[in-house]
């Protein structure tokens, strides 16, 4: 009997799990239901050690192998929502307005859950499954304050693997990538510091709109024009907030947007051009500027070359290789699973949701999205086989 067929009796119990989860859905370091929840089944199923003194709601729980000694393997599972608001109407739906599970952090929680209910149950394995439910991925540094908390200091593990449901990829299908698999994440703020005065007098003002709209066209040209274009850099000025009446310059500029890479390098080189760029338009017009970053910045998410492999023969185990991409396309999203693996070798990849075909046309981070419960049992044997085929 298959992994998959092993689970199949315990289906019922997971979708209830998942579909409770998602009715509840708590924002990063809130999710203290989520986290009572995630302990109470690992207590259920008799898991060795469970742990939650790490990046407030965070839980960590240890089953040993029955067959000796082996490496410390490493899972992880996201179980932040997003503060989006659900337009959907089924029975499991948030009960929370302005906040929903909108990227299937509730789906990746239950399928690590019932991943530990087969291996505390089995223990066919040597050495250690490492299960790590963590709080805040979305953009609030869940992962960088767990590692910061000394999560792998108190346990140690070899490698790390942690999966994300993808839309478009077809049901089931698994894609992974050696290296860069997704990008950086920063948020950039610009200030610019000018003198307000009469619309009809210029003259006798400075006016910061003027230096704002240089640096934007600015940014524009310094990546069409200093980056290779072959090494992927996105850089998108999301806003741009300027006076308050029609017929005054206002004394300040605001801009605020996000750039992205799959290079560290590249990354640390656009930091410092933007830095010289926005302080120097600002000085050629007799004013100034002044250029931050956001509190939580993302590494690229970048895969290690032996545990990419072990993942696409795990997935390879679970669905059949013909229905396993090893050398997807990387995307330009950015994962805090980054941290981890800036620490530890391991790997990260993507489990397919469904296709428009298949019924499941709506992308991440829609109101109207929802976790496939099919693939419930299918990341959990994958799951299942990183831990037993070492």
């Amino acid at each position: 009997m298959n992994i998959i067929e092993v689970l199949e009796p315990w289906l019922a119990d997971a979708i209830s799990i998942r579909h409770a989860i998602h009715k509840q859905p708590e924002l990063g370091f809130e999710e203290n239901n989520t986290q009572a929840l995630v302990v109470a089944e690992l207590e259920k199923y008799g898991v060795d050690e469970i742990c939650t003194d790490f990046a407030k709601t965070g839980v960590v729980g240890v089953i040993h192998g029955s067959l000796g000694d082996g490496k410390s393997i490493g899972l992880r599972a996201d179980m932040d929502a997003l503060p989006i608001h659900e337009a959907n109407t089924f029975a499991h739906r948030s009960c929370h307005d302005g906040k929903m599970h909108a990227c299937g952090h509730d789906g990746h929680t239950t399928m690590l859950l019932l991943a530990a209910r087969y291996l505390a149950q089995s223990r066919n394995f040597a050495g250690k499954a490492v299960l790590i439910f963590q709080p805040a991925e979305e953009g609030r540094g869940g992962a960088e304050t767990m590692i910061a908390d000394g999560v792998l200091e108190r346990f140690p593990i070899d490698e790390c693997y942690a999966l994300h449901n993808m839309p478009g990829i077809p049901e089931g299908h698994f894609a992974f990538k050696t290296g860069p698999i997704m990008a950086s994440s920063d948020r950039l703020f610009v200030t610019v510091d000018g003198k307000s005065g009469h619309a009809g007098l210029p003259h006798t003002t400075q006016d910061p709109l003027l230096v704002a709209t240089h640096i934007y066209q600015g940014i524009q040209g310094m990546v069409s024009r200093s980056y290779d274009p072959f090494d992927p850099l996105v850089v998108s000025v999301t806003q741009l907030h300027c006076g308050e009446t029609t017929n005054a310059i206002a004394d300040q500029a605001h801009m605020s947007g996000t750039f992205r890479t799959l290079s560290q390098q590249t990354r640390d080189s656009l930091v410092e051009r933007l830095e010289q760029l926005v302080v120097h338009s600002a000085k050629a017009h007799g004013m100034q500027a002044e250029f931050k970053l956001g509190p939580i910045s993302h590494p690229p998410t970048v895969n290690t070359e032996n545990e990419t492999q072990r993942a696409i023969t795990a997935a390879a185990q679970t669905v059949g290789a013909e229905h396993v991409n090893p050398s997807c396309e990387a995307m330009l999203t950015s994962e805090d699973f980054a941290f981890f693996l800036n620490k530890v070798p391991g790997c990260y990849g993507f489990i397919g949701n469904g296709t428009e075909e298949q019924g499941c046309s709506v992308g991440l981070h829609n109101k109207a999205y929802d976790f496939n419960d099919r693939l419930l049992p299918i990341g959990a044997a994958y799951f299942i086989n990183l831990i037993e085929q070492q």
